[in-house]
């Protein structure tokens, strides 16, 4: 039988605010356990929670920018569960009247586009931590993240393979830094995925029984735990199984999920509205407030890298993937001045390639846009070959200065004169005899292969356009 996945995310994003949501104390990382649990964010007797006008801004900002519809009426609702992080034995949270309705995200997979509708995002406080590794038999309780300021953001069930999945992760991921709303420092659960997993034959419009993956705070592992969790399902089902619906854990030491407890629904939580909040209103004017203070998006800035300096949709795409990639890029073609094609095949490839090997941001990349946009102004009046100039980058990153020091520091200038290239072609094809009869004779990799000696005979040096050409003269 032929199959098909289907995915669903919720990624709780933490809101890039000073205080909690409902309260003044810090949200901070790092404090020592238990020194930021204030007594709104453990619930003691008499106090009352204040909602965090700046976790509102934020969820507008979100709104906006996934074109969605602002909820002028949310609620805040009480979800009832006990685990020992949660101090108060409940979560306040937004259930049937979310700030975020429906919106949508435009993902890219290879050369294909794919638009994954948002249900809704709605405003939350985070719950405790609870530690086990710090102690022997027992768990540890770190109440310092209760009352975090969370954005839930939950797709529809559109994505239809672990690809699509971690293309949707990553765009959110870097959309809510593009406008500013949270670190997406995942290592610190700044940004976290529950991804909901289920197969059914291919053609059936009828979902199958989803299983949810917890709290995924890497791609690699969303990947791994996605493509696990299909296989697992679908070898159950075909020996003749049934799926259970769960909350499940990956563990990235086997590769495996495993399941944790028995999935809740809705009515479990027994929601009701918290009666310490008001309803939140949201008028035309907040909107309108929030809407000044937006970044351009990156749909908009592709569409403008397209047409204002001619890239094609892919490498548009590529460039305005990270908005600190986006300001590199122009900043870089405003300095060349040239062709911006070159300078985008440079960011996306050996910059990029560079950043990737040492675990960088190219925000804090050693090479600068000035100084890159420098380093192709010579390869564009021919000082210095395409070749060459990856052995002025790799010195360039090393800290050994800018592109015109190095090349003159090496003696890297690029010979164009026909004279000296000439007589390099004719000690080349006198020593390669048997290479020039196979050329002769009809095999056109011969040709490169004389080239490639013209090359290491001028140490790389050599104006490659020049060698091909007298080369070709003297071949006739």
């Amino acid at each position: 039988m032929q199959w098909e996945v289907v995915i669903g995310l919720e990624t709780h994003t933490q809101l890039q605010t000073n205080t909690k949501i409902f309260s003044g104390a810090s949200t901070a990382f790092g404090a020592e356990p238990n020194t930021q649990a204030c007594v709104v964010s453990i619930a003691l007797p008499g106090v009352l929670p204040v909602l965090n006008k700046e976790a509102v801004r934020c969820a507008i900002k979100f709104g906006l920018a996934i074109d969605a519809e602002i909820a002028p009426r949310s609620v805040f609702a009480r979800k009832n569960y006990f685990y020992p992080d949660l101090p108060k034995g409940y979560q306040i949270s937004q259930y049937e009247l979310p700030i975020v309705g429906k919106g949508r995200l435009t993902i890219q997979v290879g050369d294909e586009e794919k638009v994954i509708n948002i249900t809704r995002a709605h405003l939350e406080e985070d719950a405790g931590k609870s530690v086990h590794e710090d102690f022997h038999g027992m768990t540890g309780i770190d109440l310092n993240r209760a009352g975090t300021p969370l954005l839930e953001i939950v797709t529809e069930p559109d994505m239809r393979s672990a690809a699509e999945a971690v293309a949707y992760a990553k765009k959110l991921h870097e959309l809510v830094q593009w406008i500013g709303i949270c670190d997406g420092n995942m290592q610190e659960g700044s940004f976290r995925c529950d991804v909901n997993v289920s197969v059914r034959p291919k053609g059936s419009d009828k979902l199958g029984t989803r299983r949810e993956i917890k709290n995924l705070n890497s791609f690699r592992f969303m990947q791994q735990a996605i493509e696990y969790e299909t296989r697992w399902q679908i070898e159950t089902l075909e020996d003749g199984g049934t799926i259970q619906q769960a909350t499940v854990l990956f563990d990235p030491d086997t590769g495996e999920t495993r399941a944790m407890r028995s999935k809740e629904e809705a009515n479990d939580y027994r929601y009701f509205p918290d009666p310490d909040l008001l309803p939140l209103e949201v008028t035309a004017d907040d909107i309108a407030k929030v809407k000044a203070t937006m970044p351009e998006l990156p749909e908009a800035m592709k569409a403008r890298f397209e047409q204002e300096y001619g890239l094609s949709a892919y490498d548009a795409s590529t460039i305005t993937a990270s908005r600190s990639m986006a300001d590199y890029f122009v900043a870089a073609a405003a300095d060349f001045g040239g062709e911006a094609k070159l300078v985008a095949n440079w960011v996306m490839g050996t910059v990029a390639a560079k950043l990737n090997e040492e675990g960088r941001e190219i925000a804090v990349s050693p090479v600068t846009p000035v100084q890159l946009a420098g380093l192709l102004k010579r390869i564009q009046d021919g000082t210095i070959s395409g070749k060459i100039a990856k052995d002025v980058f790799a010195a360039m990153w090393a800290g050994e200065g800018n592109a015109d020091t190095i090349i003159e520091k090496q003696g890297l200038k690029q010979v164009s004169d026909s004279g000296a290239i000439e007589k390099i072609v004719d000690e080349v094809l006198a020593a390669n005899a048997a290479m020039v009869a196979e050329y002769k004779a009809g095999k056109e990799k011969a040709f490169n292969g004389l080239v490639g000696q013209c090359m290491k005979a001028s140490k790389g040096k050599a104006n490659p356009a020049q060698v091909n050409e007298i080369l070709k003269q003297k071949l006739a």
